[in-house]
């Protein structure tokens, strides 16, 4: 049936085509950007996200939507942690790498078995509004507010938390002197960057402030290409360091925790969800065995994990 490497590798054939579609992006998020040019963009791009689960999922046996957010397919962590549990259960896993926000959509459409995401008041909210059951903690990482070496805002040299950070930013941008470039997409990293500027107490506005509409690995570039400053979550930025000249400027404190949930979608709302095959997952994911290989994803490349088990079956052997 092809294992989900195969199926990204399929994918990933349109890669060439799409890295000619987005040459102009930074050159264009340098301007003022209207909406709907932005929504234009997204129109284009979304089918193209959707491939990344969808190509090559016909054939023999089950299968089983996930909706998730980018990181985790940025990250590539899905590769290493779906094949097993393919092989095992002979279950297919249609993975649908979008953001937060759009993963619990689909959720709430129907559109997924079962969803991963990373904001735990959205979540909440999708399991009290009746759309999706048994939520379970999965793991976690950090945002970081990354940042060009000049550091114009001078946050690394501040050593301070994360609202002082962006307060430091929208200061130096305001009078023409840096940039910050948001996802503005509705992604759990999205609203965790609305949330920093209100509790800093900014409304951010102006030429400085740059929305892409798109996803993690797309934004980091063009922050890269702008000398921007921007937020991301540790996986993404760690897998793709290499190719950024973008640095940590400010990672501690709790504001900038990251836990990542999984949820099945209520078969009560939506009876065409395979909730059997949902919770076989969750089951799976949330295993001791699981939580090692999430633990050991990323160390011998980065020197750290991308991500930290979380799952209360991990806790409990702590």
């Amino acid at each position: 049936m092809g294992s989900y490497q195969e199926r990204r590798r399929t994918a990933t054939a349109v890669g060439p085509w799409l890295r000619g579609v987005l040459r102009w992006r930074a050159e264009a998020f340098r301007l003022p950007l209207e909406w709907h040019v932005r929504k234009n963009v997204l129109r284009l791009l979304l089918p193209l996200l959707l491939i990344g689960g969808a190509v090559g999922c016909e054939g023999d046996g089950p299968t089983l939507v996930l909706a998730t957010t980018t990181s985790t397919a940025d990250s590539r962590l899905l590769e290493v942690i779906l094949p097993p549990f393919e092989e095992a259960s002979g279950v297919r896993v249609k993975v649908l790498a979008v953001g937060t926000g759009q993963a619990l959509a689909l959720g709430e459409q129907g559109d997924a078995d079962i969803v991963l995401v990373h904001a735990r008041a959205r979540e909440d909210e999708f399991v009290a509004s009746g759309h999706g059951v048994d939520r379970r903690d999965l793991m976690y990482n950090r945002f970081v507010i990354l940042g060009p070496p000049e550091d114009p805002a001078g946050i690394a040299a501040a050593a301070e938390g994360a609202i002082q950070a962006l307060q430091r930013i929208a200061r130096v941008g305001g009078a023409g002197g840096a940039a910050f470039v948001s996802r503005a997409d509705g992604s759990g990293t999205h609203l965790k960057e609305r949330q920093l500027w209100e509790e800093a107490g900014i409304s951010p506005q102006g030429d400085w402030y740059r929305e892409t509409g798109q996803g993690m690995g797309n934004t980091l570039t063009i922050a890269n290409e702008m000398g921007a400053y921007t937020l991301s979550d540790q996986g993404t930025y760690l897998s793709r360091r290499e190719g950024l000249d973008l640095f940590v400027m400010s990672s501690g404190g709790a504001l900038l925790l990251n836990p990542y949930g999984i949820i099945a979608v209520n078969p009560a709302l939506h009876p065409r969800v395979e909730r059997d095959l949902a919770e076989k997952l969750i089951e799976y994911l949330t295993s001791h065995q699981t939580q090692e290989r999430i633990a050991a994803f990323g160390r011998d490349l980065y020197g750290e994990p991308l991500f930290y088990p979380d799952s209360e079956a991990w806790r409990a052997e702590q």
